[in-house]
């Protein structure tokens, strides 16, 4: 199963970055030679994936209702052991890639199965939250209880050290309180997207958000489910790579 395509899309177009400003242009130089301003759907610092002079991929789709007609969708980065890897940086794909690998029944073992899938479901404190995924098992299943399914972009790395948060996160810190708040009537899975294929194993940041680690280990002790899922991207698809094994610290001692 690894290695499957699991999402097609035409050939993005390969440049190199000339720089990032206002957190969502960036100016690329295309291999034609043409400067383009791409729309980059990252807000963060992306760090270890932002690297001025390195090579990038975009996705061309102009519309009426779009101000810019290129968005950034790839980034190459110096991956596990110094080999390049291509790493994918649009926060607006993951919910996307892991609800595809759901259907697919990648992810059967860990969720069982699902007979529905609805995005962006209101839950939490007075319903101010939105749950990316909400899956429903089916009749048969054993567990009976909705699956709550919260997923992160995951691309900063240390080695083959898969990492989230790469800066403080206040709004993830209240993901983790919510899906602990879910326990034990529903069940409250964590996916951290590790968007790069070059990774072994998830941890939590703990040099980046010192308060989300702490959490994130609550969490896991109160019963919330991580099943890190890793993809391989391409420049005309992307790939199933597994599953992550999960690291409580990022620098366990």
């Amino acid at each position: 199963m690894e290695g499957n395509a699991l999402l097609k899309f035409q050939p993005l177009e390969e440049g190199i970055l000339l720089k990032r400003y206002k957190r969502f242009l960036a100016d690329v130089e295309l291999d034609n030679g043409q400067v383009v301003t791409a729309h980059c759907a990252n807000t963060g610092p992306m760090k270890g994936v932002l690297c001025l002079g390195g090579r990038v991929r975009l996705r061309y789709a102009p519309s009426p209702t779009r101000k810019l007609s290129w968005s950034w969708e790839q980034a190459e980065v110096q991956g596990a052991g110094g080999k390049l890897c291509w790493a994918g940086i649009n926060t607006g794909l993951p919910n996307t890639l892991v609800r595809l690998a759901i259907e697919a029944g990648y992810l059967i073992d860990v969720l069982g199965k699902i007979s529905e899938i609805r995005n962006e479901v209101r839950y939490g404190s007075e319903l101010r939250s939105r749950i990316d995924l909400l899956l429903t098992p089916f009749q048969d299943a054993e567990d009976q209880r909705l699956i709550y399914l919260e997923v992160k972009n995951t691309t900063w790395t240390n080695g083959s050290l898969a990492l989230f948060p790469d800066t403080v996160t206040e709004r993830g810190q209240k993901h983790l309180k919510e899906l602990m708040g879910l326990l034990p009537d529903q069940r409250g899975v964590l996916v951290p997207c590790l968007s790069r294929s070059d990774v072994g194993v998830f941890a939590p940041g703990d040099s980046a958000d010192r308060v989300y680690g702490e959490l994130f280990r609550r969490a896991l002790a109160s019963g919330v489910e991580v099943f890190p899922c890793c993809f391989g991207f391409h420049r005309d698809h992307i790939t199933w790579e597994g599953m992550r094994p999960v690291q409580t610290h990022e620098n366990p001692s």
